[in-house]
Parts: structure tokens; C-alpha cells; sequence
């Protein structure tokens, strides 16, 4: 049954593939961005328009804005948050105002006109570190490590053995690193807490890392496989903090999107939070390499920083199992065909490489170390 959905943040990344997805669907999409130019550039209000999706520009902490776009929607998917660890390091009231009081701001505007159900994207950055197993097979939730360690990054237990990580289930206890990690724990709880108090269902989706065309190039605080890409398209290498041998799920955007479009329908998923990644895990290196080779740049090898920034965390990928039993979602997209066709989208694109800027944005506060 075609449905009046409304997502915020729907002109970004993630949104744009997302609204495809549901006009396959036949759903009518309504779409709410501020469109922020560190994402969208300064030719946003071009570049962000979808052919059958209507766009309202606008903040979604602006009340009046908030009521236009909630006129005849039946459901809501809210992606709409500045996203970025180390930048919610020292842009503290920034990402605090834009994620927590933007959602409170939305959970407040559908308080007054709910809706069937809403979506809301969280984070696994909500993890921390992801789950780990000691030397006696038991598991640990707990993990923490020194940044600065000189024999290795990787944490260990009360007896100096190592932890070998395993995937994070939605069970973990949260271990919030970062102010990011913060406001995106908070966009998910008010979510689950709220909504259901004034009759409508709720959902949270923890992403990954999400990978794809499309992905803001010249952002520095964007998905690390775009960092990476523009990276490239300079003939610069990529640059990896610590010795590159962290390990991440990496997503590709239309998986996701498959998966917002089965948390608004599964009548299973109501009250319940999903990690929505790949089920396979890489080192940070190993992609950075791969991506060299898709973007005919083998000879650009990844340059080890040999520093950690503030909040970063070493291991986490994800147990997708319980996405896969309720949700029905399976990632299918295979992950190196996925880097060719960022490739080939790269190829045409302009990308400003603004990394440098980024991490001396970092440095000068000392937010590495």
C-alpha cells in the first residue's frame, strides 16, 4: 500500500538513493533539507532536486517549516543530523542543536499530527567499541585501550592479552565516544521513547559505514571511502590514522535504502533497533588499497598517520543477524563491483580535497594524538 512519506535530511546521500527506492515503489515522497553547503556545495539548490520528490528547503528545527512538510504524511524517515566524529569533537552546540533538539523539534511537530511510523537513523558509533572476546572465550562488552600505545592500538584484557573483536550485536551496551555518538544515541531514544507514547510505531536503524555514488566529496567529515576517493582524484594518498589495520563494515547506500524502505512496512519492526551493514568486515587499509586499484591509481599507496583522533574507537562491524531474521534485510551488493561504480561516478565529478583543513581543525585543539 503506497504511502505520503516524509525524509528529513532527504536531499543528502542517503536520502536521494532512498527516495528512489520508495518511488519504486509507488509511495509519494516529501523531502525536508536545510542544505547545508559543507554537503551539498554552493550549488545545492540545483543539484538537490529529484524528479518526483517534492522538496520543502528548510530547517527541521524551524517549526513553521516542520508543520508545511507534515501536511498529508503518513510516515516519516528522519535522516536529518550533522554527521562527523572528530568536527562533534569542537562543533559541540552545533551537532547537539541540529541532532537532539531537531529531533525533539520533529517528535514534538508529530506529537500534535502523528503519523503511522517513524524511521529514524541512527548510528554505529553508538557502540563504541564493538564487541570483543578474551582468551578464555569470554565475551567483552567493556573494551577500552590507550590511544598513544607504541606496541599496538588494539585493546586488551586485565592480564595485557589480547581481545580479538567479534561482530557487534544490537545487545552491546552503548559506549558513546564521541559527541556524535551522543546526539545519535539520543535521536534514537527519543525516537523509541516519544513515538509510541502518542500512538505511532517507531524504528531505529544503525548504519555502518554506507559507501556509494552520490556521497559529498568535498566534505572532510563525510564517509571515509569518499574521504578516500577524493583523496585519489587529487593524486594524493589516503591518509589513515593509526597503522590503517582498523576494522569497519562498509555498507553500499542502495542496501540501505532497501532497508529504510522494510523498517516503514515490517509490522515486525515496531519498537525495535537494527544494525544495518554488510556482515563482513575490512581494514580501513585494505579498502584504501582497493579503492586505489578501482580508480586505476595502484601506485597511490595509503600514508599511515600513526596518531589516533579523540573518539575514533579501533574495531566494530556488525551482527546483521537480527536485521536478517526480522527485517528480512540482507546486504547484496557486492562490495568490489560496489567500488567500481564509485569509481566510474568519481571519475565524473569535481572533488575538492579538503582533508588538510580538516585535520588541523583537529590538531590545533588537540583532538590527535
Amino acid at each position: 500500500m503506497s504511502e505520503n512519506v516524509l525524509i528529513t535530511g532527504g536531499a543528502g546521500f542517503i536520502g536521494r538513493h532512498l527516495s528512489q527506492a520508495l518511488l519504486r515503489r509507488a509511495d509519494k515522497v516529501r523531502v525536508l533539507d536545510c542544505l547545508l553547503e559543507q554537503v551539498h556545495g554552493p550549488d545545492a539548490q540545483k543539484s538537490a532536486r529529484l524528479d518526483g520528490v517534492e522538496l520543502i528547503v528548510g530547517d527541521v528545527r524551524d517549526a513553521q517549516k516542520l508543520q508545511k512538510a507534515l501536511s498529508g504524511i503518513d510516515s516519516v524517515i528522519h535522516l536529518a543530523a550533522e554527521v562527523g566524529v572528530g568536527q562533534s569533537m569542537y562543533a559541540i552546540e552545533r551537532y547537539v542543536s541540529v541532532n537532539d533538539l531537531g529531533t525533539a523539534s520533529l517528535l514534538e511537530a508529530l506529537a500534535k499530527k502523528p503519523v503511522r511510523r517513524v524511521v529514524v537513523a541512527s548510528s554505529m558509533s553508538v557502540y563504541g567499541e564493538g564487541l570483543y572476546q578474551d582468551a578464555d572465550g569470554k565475551l567483552v562488552e567493556d573494551a577500552t585501550r590507550k590511544q598513544a600505545v607504541s606496541l599496538s592500538w588494539d585493546p586488551v584484557d586485565q592480564l595485557g592479552r589480547p581481545l580479538r573483536p567479534v561482530p557487534t550485536p544490537e545487545w552491546k551496551r552503548p559506549n558513546l565516544a564521541s559527541v556524535y555518538a551522543l546526539t545519535k544515541y539520543a535521536q534514537e531514544r527519543m525516537t523509541l521513547a516519544v513515538a509510541p507514547a502518542y500512538g505511532m510505531e517507531a524504528v531505529a536503524l544503525r548504519l555502518f559505514n554506507v559507501y556509494g555514488p552520490g556521497q559529498a566529496l568535498s566534505n572532510p567529515y563525510t564517509g571515509v571511502l569518499a574521504i578516500f576517493a577524493s583523496r585519489l582524484a587529487n593524486d594524493k594518498p589516503p591518509l589513515l590514522f593509526e597503522d590503517g589495520r582498523q576494522r569497519r563494515d562498509f555498507v553500499h547506500v542502495e542496501d540501505v535504502a532497501e532497508a529504510f524502505a522494510l523498517a516503514l512496512e515490517n509490522p515486525k519492526a515496531n519498537g525495535e533497533v537494527y544494525n544495518i551493514g554488510s556482515g563482513r568486515d575490512r581494514s580501513v587499509a585494505e579498502i584504501a588499497e582497493a579503492l586505489a586499484v578501482a580508480m586505476d591509481r595502484p601506485d597511490i599507496g595509503p600514508e599511515i598517520i600513526g596518531k589516533a583522533r579523540t573518539g575514533d574507537i579501533r574495531h566494530c562491524f556488525a551482527d546483521t543477524s537480527k536485521a536478517q531474521r526480522e527485517l528480512g534485510f540482507t546486504a547484496r551488493r557486492d562490495f568490489a563491483d560496489g567500488l567500481t561504480k564509485l569509481s566510474e561516478w568519481v571519475a565524473g565529478q569535481q572533488a575538492h580535497d579538503r582533508i588538510a583543513e580538516a585535520r588541523r581543525e583537529l590538531e590545533v585543539r588537540g583532538l590527535v594524538a
